[in-house]
C-alpha cells in the first residue's frame, strides 16, 4: 500500500530540477506509488498537541519549467494524516532549523520522520564529524585569534570555514605568508557568535572531493567533484565538475567504521565529504549529490532510499 509522504522543504518554483535530490527522491516515490504533500518548515504550528500545517498535494514529473502540479490546499495534522514526514529543507542550521526538529519529535510516535529529527539537532555536519577524528585532517574549532595563529603556524597553510555553512559558502584558504587571518578571524566574528573550524589545508583537493552517499549506513556510491580554475571548493553548487569514482580501501573503511552509527541514529540518507582520504565532513541535514552518483554508476539512489523508509514505516508507530 502507498504511503503518504509530506515533503518538509524549500519552495519547489526554486529548484534545479536537473540535480536536485529531494526531487529525485519525490520522483521516485511517486513511482512507487506513494502520494506526497508539500510544506514549507515556516508553516510548522502546534496546538494543544497537535503539530500541522497547511500543504498541497503534489505531482511532479521532469519537464523544465513545469515540473510540478499543486492540489488544492489542505491541512496536514502530521501525526495522523502522514506515514512519513521527509525533512529536506536547505540550511541554514540555525535556530528556525532546529525549532522544526523539536516541533517534528512530537509526531514521532507515529509517524516516521526521515532523517530522524533529533539526530540531525544532535550531529551539525562539523561537529558530528568530530566524533570520528581518527579519519579527519587536524581540526581545530575555535574563536580565539591565538589558537588560530598557532595552529596556522604549525601546519602553514589552513582552511577557515563556518560552523554551520553549506555548499562551500565563506570557505577560505589561508596561505602560508597570508597576513588576513587576524582580519578573517575579525570578519566571522562581527558575522557569527560560534566558532569557527580551521583545518589543515590538504593540496590534493584539486584532484578532486569525494562525496559519498550512504543509505540506513550502508555506502550506496559516490561522485568526485572537482574544483573549477582559481577555486579550493568543489562543491556542485559553486560550479564544481562531478566526475564517476570508485570508493578506495580507506574510504570503505570510513564507511564501515560510521555506518553502524548513522543507522543507530536513524539517519537513513547521509551523504559524507572525504579529501584524500580524509574525512571532512558528515552531511545529514539535507545531502545533495545523489543526481550525479546515479548519472556516473548506473545506480537508483532513490530507490534505495524508498526502500529503506518503506521498512521502516511498516513497523513504525501505527
Amino acid at each position: 500500500m502507498g504511503l503518504r509522504v509530506a515533503v518538509q522543504m524549500d519552495p519547489l518554483e526554486t529548484i534545479n530540477i536537473a540535480g536536485d535530490s529531494t526531487f529525485a527522491i519525490m520522483l521516485s516515490a511517486q513511482a512507487r506509488g506513494h502520494s506526497l504533500y508539500h510544506y514549507v518548515p515556516g508553516d510548522l504550528s502546534y496546538r494543544e498537541g497537535t503539530v500541522s500545517t497547511p500543504a498541497r498535494p503534489v505531482t511532479v514529473q521532469r519537464v523544465e519549467g513545469g515540473h510540478f502540479s499543486f492540489g488544492e490546499r489542505v491541512t496536514l495534522d502530521l501525526r495522523e494524516d502522514v506515514d512519513v514526514v521527509l525533512m529536506r529543507q536547505d540550511p541554514p542550521f540555525d535556530l528556525a532549523y532546529i525549532t522544526a526538529t523539536h516541533l517534528l519529535e512530537r509526531v514521532q510516535d507515529r509517524t516516521l520522520v526521515v532523517n530522524d529529527p533529533a539526530a540531525v539537532r544532535n550531529a551539525p555536519e562539523k561537529l558530528f564529524v568530530l566524533d570520528f577524528q581518527q579519519f579527519m585532517p587536524p581540526t581545530l574549532v575555535t574563536r580565539r585569534l591565538e589558537d588560530a595563529r598557532d595552529f596556522h603556524a604549525e601546519h602553514g597553510e589552513v582552511v577557515v570555514k563556518p560552523l554551520y555553512g553549506n555548499a562551500g559558502s565563506a570557505v577560505f584558504h589561508i596561505g602560508r605568508k597570508d597576513a588576513n587571518l587576524a582580519a578573517l578571524v575579525e570578519l566571522f566574528g562581527q558575522v557569527w557568535r560560534e566558532p569557527f573550524m580551521v583545518q589543515k589545508f590538504l593540496p590534493d583537493v584539486a584532484l578532486g572531493d569525494k562525496r559519498i552517499v550512504l543509505v540506513d549506513g550502508v555506502a550506496t556510491g559516490g561522485v568526485n567533484r572537482l574544483p573549477k580554475a582559481g577555486e579550493i571548493r568543489s562543491n556542485l553548487a559553486v560550479g564544481g565538475k562531478g566526475e564517476a569514482t570508485a570508493l578506495t580501501p580507506r574510504e570503505e573503511e570510513i564507511c564501515a567504521a560510521i555506518g553502524p552509527e548513522l543507522a543507530r541514529r536513524g539517519l537513513v540518507f547521509v551523504g559524507i565529504d572525504v579529501i584524500a582520504g580524509y574525512l571532512t565532513e558528515i552531511n545529514v541535514t539535507s545531502p545533495t549529490g545523489i543526481v550525479a552518483i546515479d548519472k556516473f554508476n548506473g545506480t537508483d539512489t532513490p530507490a534505495l532510499i524508498w526502500e529503506a523508509i518503506e521498512r521502516k514505516a511498516a513497523s513504525h508507530g501505527r
